[in-house]
């Protein structure tokens, strides 16, 4: 069989690559892969070979980030890292039959610089952003280079899009962030109603938004509404325990101790009760109705479950005004938001009447449910994305 290098670029990215790596490995591959930003970890968790030095960029890597954020990447010493995975990209080529992108134009461009085969998973992109999809200068170029051997991308719109521009076939096999939640147990939900708290994964911004989303709850405790709704933060290592009791205490909040369960914390604001856990994103996810997000793949996955998306607007440098905007082009009319407001204050209550309005539409309304989930399969798609996929390079490969 084959020797593969997959190429990503950043935290979601990785994901999907990490999950089709996998996948080749299984069908007898041999794998190997280069983030080329972040540290890996999940090509590390599903025991994938990382090439090179890895470094964890500070605002998540070169993409959709706010102007000062491309500063800080630039001043941070990026670029420069950038060129030496770059250079390290073409020193080890030889050494593989294909390469696997997975993200932007970046990758693409590490794959055409070396001269190699390469499958294509264009996750960063999609037609719903603009109607039609304008892809940055000069990746139609590298696209129908003969070296491309498949292009994928993560929706229908986008597939007929792109065989329309480029005059080659296009596929949209689903999405691979997506597998794992399909052969999962959905009926985790004990509670009566369960939201998902989402703060992002990047350090420093995630500090930020945690503290946005407690401001949020805090407003919400003075209604009596919210007192048997369950909600569950999904926290990452990048915050750590000490820190997220020091904000609590801070904010008058009361730590509840005697809790046994392992990367469980507890706390209490009046009447309202919050459950803080550790690595377990999947579970939170599953078992909510409903999710306030300040992240990028969580709520590309809550609305691939059919679960309606609250987004709270952040300063960034990666979730901000502008980010959430595109997000809600690019995953539909469930992803709601409050947008024209005054200040802090007013976001926070045009917010919580968001809410309100969503709860009372999942439970009173049969058919926002049924909307939400022929929205999810338009927009991301059914599962084994990862299985078809290979199943595809497969084919490819054995006719190349």
């Amino acid at each position: 069989m084959s020797r593969i290098l997959l190429l990503s670029n950043g935290h979601g990215e990785d994901l999907s690559g990490s999950l089709i790596a996998k996948e080749l490995v299984n069908s007898g591959h041999s794998v190997d892969a280069l983030p080329i930003v972040g540290k890996g970890i999940h090509y590390e968790k599903e025991k994938i070979k990382i090439i090179g030095k890895t470094r964890e960029f500070r605002t998540g890597g070169i993409g959709y980030n706010s102007f000062k954020g491309r500063l800080t990447e630039i001043f941070g010493g990026e670029i420069i890292y950038l060129i030496k995975r770059l250079y390290l990209t073409y020193k080890i080529r030889k050494k593989y039959n294909y390469f696997f992108i997975v993200g932007d134009i970046v990758p693409i461009f590490f794959a055409w610089a070396c001269k190699k085969y390469f499958f294509t998973y264009l996750v960063a992109y999609s037609s719903h952003y603009e109607g039609k999809l304008k892809l940055p200068w000069p990746s139609k170029y590298f696209l129908l280079s003969k070296n491309a051997k498949k292009i994928y991308v993560r929706d229908f719109l986008t597939a007929n899009d792109l065989t329309l521009q480029l005059k080659k076939k296009v596929s949209f096999l689903g999405n691979p962030f997506m597998d794992k939640f399909f052969f999962r147990d959905k009926e985790l939900n004990k509670s009566d109603f369960s939201i998902g708290l989402f703060p992002g994964s990047r350090f420093p911004e995630i500090l930020d938004n945690f503290i946005l989303i407690l401001e949020l709850l805090e407003a919400i405790s003075d209604f009596k509404y919210f007192q048997k709704i369950e909600f569950n933060f999904a926290i990452v290592n990048a915050l750590s325990s000490s820190k997220i009791r020091e904000i609590f205490k801070n904010r008058k909040w009361l730590y509840l101790e005697n809790i046994n369960e392992k990367n469980l914390l507890k706390f209490e604001y009046k009447s309202l009760k919050v459950n803080l856990y550790r690595n377990n994103f999947d579970e939170i996810l599953l078992k909510s109705r409903c999710c306030i997000s300040m992240a990028g793949t969580a709520a590309e996955q809550a609305i691939g479950l059919g679960k309606p998306v609250i987004q709270i607007e952040g300063k960034g440098p990666q979730f901000t005004k502008s980010f959430a905007e595109a997000q809600r082009r690019l995953l539909g009319e469930y992803v709601f938001c409050a947008t024209n407001y005054k200040n802090k204050n007013d976001q926070i209550n045009q917010t919580i009447n968001l809410i309100i309005k969503v709860i009372y539409q999942i439970k009173l309304n049969k058919q926002f449910l049924i909307s939400c989930n022929e929205n999810a399969k338009q927009r991301l798609g059914e599962n084994k994305a990862c299985i078809n996929m290979v199943d595809d390079m497969n084919f490819v490969i054995k006719n190349d």
